[in-house]
């Protein structure tokens, strides 16, 4: 099966796991020029790297002309910036503009709290004129709300599984930007540069990925760094809280490297990408792609994307997996309330969830929730059952699991081709069409579904 394999030897950041992903894309002119028409006012930029004497990519974003600004936040030691809850009181001036790409500004006074470059705003957006006790590099910046983040991911013109992906990933730094710094996720508001940087490292990542589609995404253990970090707060610990929180059920280190190695942008995409954590498995390597990070250190400060074909599709009567199964009873909530509680689940990166009818205590109906997810996430879910559904207790077991290895081919149709997700594995191979480009056809060409579906030429 084709395996990326993610080594964060110093960390990980939006911009360099960006990078490497770039190096390994067979059109790299084609990448850049979707990312660049993205969003208004943001050019990504493909430059050359060279760390500890090793060449690679630094994916540098530049928003109406400029990188982040560097007077609102502090740099990471990859060189990736990073913006810090912190609060200030503000007094507000509306301004109108088309240059703006989250759209109304009219809000009323109020007091914001801060969040890093990758946190998902929900509010309006609203232009500040600052009063601080420390010098800013201008009078005026816009800040983005979580809500305004979604919408703006909505609207890109990207695959809906790359959307989805980012939204998922914007959802997990929000949540865990608000718990560190303990204020409701609604009182999280963004600096507007850094967030539209943030949004084009994690678009330009999640598009990435699914350009590479691969079979099984991989990662080694996360070097976060060590120490402090000093921010709008004061001096923080390695790794930061919200860098903490996205990485619980990872294995992390420090090490001798002082300064925040991973940022919450590069956590929470390593936490939705990456099904395990842990060495490189045995692989026959196609490609290397780095990602280079602007400071210097004595070692290379970089990611590397490893792409190669791993030849562990088990053909006998083993298993091939391990699986975690949450199972509760449930018999007071609505049919709304379970299907919402459901949705958050799945949003929230479990395998899958569902329910079955039952008869609970006393005769009442009922419904038996169940959730399954990856062994290293079995306490983070019980906390997410317990969150988002009203049971008080739950089961929770290990299982065996086997699977048929996930790929990827191209079938031909007499209007044009398709993708087809093929499962193989045991001696067995399945295949069946991708669904939204049958749909695509078929819509275009004002065709039955079905017909689409007869019409496919399937590879041998």
């Amino acid at each position: 099966m084709n395996t990326l394999y993610l080594e964060c030897a110093m960390g990980a950041a939006g911009d360099m796991l960006m990078g490497a992903l770039y190096e390994l894309l067979d059109d790299k002119a084609s990448f850049l020029e979707t990312m660049n028409h993205l969003i208004p006012g943001v050019e990504v930029r493909a430059e050359r790297g060279v760390t500890a004497g090793i060449c690679g990519t630094h994916m540098r974003v530049l928003v109406h002309g400029e990188e982040e600004g560097r007077e609102h936040t502090h740099e990471h030691d990859q060189g990736h910036v990073h913006e810090h809850a912190h609060e200030h009181e503000h007094i507000h001036e509306h301004v109108h503009g088309p240059e703006n790409p989250f759209g109304d500004q009219s809000v009323p006074v109020h007091i914001h709290v801060h969040g890093s470059e990758s946190g998902q705003p929900r509010w309006p957006v609203v232009e500040h004129e600052h009063v601080h006790d420390h010098a800013h590099g201008h009078a005026h910046h816009h800040h983005a709300a979580p809500g305004q983040i979604a919408a703006l991911i909505d609207s890109l013109p990207l695959p809906e599984e790359v959307r989805a992906r980012a939204r998922r990933v914007y959802d997990a730094i929000a949540a865990a930007e608000a718990k560190a710094h303990g204020v409701p996720m609604e009182e999280v508001h963004f600096h507007e540069v850094g967030a539209l940087d943030a949004v084009a490292d994690v678009a330009g990542v999640c598009y990435a990925v699914y350009l590479l589609h691969p079979d099984r995404i991989a990662a080694s253990p996360v070097h976060v760094g060590s120490g402090t970090v000093r921010c709008a707060h004061g001096v923080m610990p390695v790794p930061a809280p919200a860098t903490a929180a996205l990485l619980q059920g990872v294995p992390v280190y420090g090490g001798a490297v002082q300064g925040e190695l991973c940022t919450p942008t590069g956590a929470a995409l390593l936490r939705e990408l990456a099904e395990s954590f842990g060495p490189m498995p045995p692989m026959a390597l196609h490609a290397a792609g780095i990602g280079v990070g602007t400071k210097q250190f004595e070692q290379a400060n970089c990611v590397r994307a490893l792409w190669g074909e791993s030849a562990d599709q088990p053909r006998g009567g083993e298993a091939n997996g391990e699986i975690c199964e949450l199972v509760c009873n449930i018999d007071d909530m609505t049919a709304e309330a379970l299907a919402f509680a459901a949705e958050r689940l799945l949003e929230c990166g479990a395998l899958d969830v569902y329910t079955q009818p039952g008869t609970m205590k006393k005769g009442r109906p009922g419904h038996v929730l169940t959730v399954l997810c990856a062994p290293e996430r079995e306490a983070e879910f019980a906390r997410f059952l317990f969150l988002h559904t009203s049971t008080n207790g739950l089961r929770a077991r290990r299982c065996a699991k086997y699977y048929l290895a996930p790929g990827a081919e191209t079938a031909e149709t007499p209007w044009g081709p398709v993708r087809v997700k093929t499962a193989e594995g045991f001696g067995v191979k399945h295949v069946k069409p991708e669904y939204e480009d049958a749909a695509r056809l078929a819509r275009e060409r004002q065709l039955p579904l079905e017909t689409i579906y007869k019409s496919i030429t399937y590879p041998d």
